[in-house]
């Protein structure tokens, strides 16, 4: 078996991820940024002519991206945010080797992603914000795709994972404002200075989507989370239904029979 843990952001994702391996410590928890058999978020994915040129570029690095760099035919994936580095130009230059937010094309992104979907052949698995969070977010912000876009792109993802072990669990939130107020708390410095919320406002205010509507700020960033989160439960409803389990936000004690 292999469980997909997805959620908003601030649902309780990583904590239930944690939960869930406690009770099944035979599986193995695959978090955001690590390396990971269907996720590329927070990795670089470079070709056989790129990776050479990054590895020339930062011969100081070196050891520590070969160390990091993972095959796949004849792509490399590089886990680049669990590299530690005072240079910012390192993660600025990987960054723009992601696949999300419209760095490469619609027909690409899609190839890689169905490629990647159908090709894993592991179990398990416990995977964090791997089926819905990035992909949505590309889709809705970067690409402008309307739900009746979105909804036959996961018909193709279904296919892909046909015949594979899984179950998704959902973290429900009900309270959105609320919990982006907890999340903004979480991910601040010890002084109390945010770190995360505003590079997640800068993300969205600048997002083609947010820019062809001329929305901007908090209240617009929430209604999209809750037009989000809309989305990703039809799709649960509608292509997954067997395979899926909604939980309340921060609904760790409904776990045991999972």
């Amino acid at each position: 078996m292999n469980y997909f843990v997805e959620g908003l952001q601030g649902s309780g994702k990583s904590t239930l991820v944690s939960k869930l391996q406690e009770l099944h410590p035979e599986l193995k928890a695959v978090r955001e940024g690590e390396y990971s058999p269907v996720e590329l978020a927070w990795c670089a994915y470079l070709d056989e002519e790129k990776y050479p040129a990054i590895l020339d570029k930062y011969p100081s690095l070196r050891k520590e991206i070969e160390e990091k760099t993972y095959s796949e035919g004849d792509k490399r994936i590089v886990t680049y945010t669990k590299i530690r580095s005072e240079d910012r130009a390192f993660y600025q230059d990987l960054e723009q080797y992601e696949i999300y937010n419209n760095r490469v094309t619609f027909e690409e992104f899609e190839s890689i992603i169905l490629q990647r979907f159908s090709a894993w052949n592991s179990d398990g698995n416990i995977f964090e914000c791997s089926l819905f969070q990035n992909i949505v977010e590309d889709l809705i912000l970067f690409r402008n795709m309307s739900d009746e876009e979105i909804l036959p792109f996961y018909e193709k993802i279904r296919d892909a994972l046909s015949g594979k072990e899984f179950k998704i669990l959902y973290l429900k939130a009900e309270d959105l404002r609320g919990n982006l107020q907890v999340i903004r708390k979480e991910r601040s410095d010890e002084n109390g200075v945010e770190m995360w919320f505003p590079l997640m406002m800068q993300f969205f205010n600048d997002s083609p989507y947010a820019k062809a509507r001329g929305v901007s700020g908090e209240d617009a960033l929430i209604a999209h989370f809750a037009h989000r989160q809309e989305l990703e439960l039809r799709i649960c409803e509608v292509l997954f239904p067997e395979k899926t389990k909604i939980l309340p936000s921060k609904g760790y004690g409904e776990l045991e029979g999972i």
